[in-house]
């Protein structure tokens, strides 16, 4: 999940500055009372409300896994989970576990048929 904008995080607190209650701000602008608590306690300690770099190492499956499942899905939609995996680390060399393919198999649009066909 994608940090929300330096945007909306201005507008979030300027709208508290004008006397709005928090309460009807994070309904309005569709973010968690906790979250404008959070912006309103780090703008007052650091005096704005930059966006912070995620901390750790970026992911080295994901990019590849990313690119490489579309194409695989397509050519080979009947495949377990275990297949899966099997010809990532064929074709990349990185092995993912099961769960990891379930993940990114989910977050792709269009609709993955969950129980394979008989052969």
């Amino acid at each position: 999940m994608n940090a929300y904008s330096k945007d909306l995080r201005l507008k979030v607190l300027s709208a508290i500055d004008r006397g709005i209650s928090r309460k009807e701000v994070a309904a309005l602008f569709g973010v968690s009372l906790s979250t404008v608590k959070r912006w309103l306690k780090r703008r007052q300690e650091t005096g704005d409300v930059q966006i912070y770099e995620i901390p750790g190492r970026p992911s080295v499956k994901g990019a590849a896994l990313r690119g490489w499942l579309p194409r695989q899905l397509k050519s080979n939609p009947d495949l377990t989970l275990k297949e899966h995996c099997e010809a990532f680390f064929e074709e990349t060399g990185v092995e993912a576990s099961e769960a990891t393919m379930s993940r990114n198999i989910a977050r792709i649009p269009g609709e993955w048929p969950l129980k394979k066909s008989r052969r």
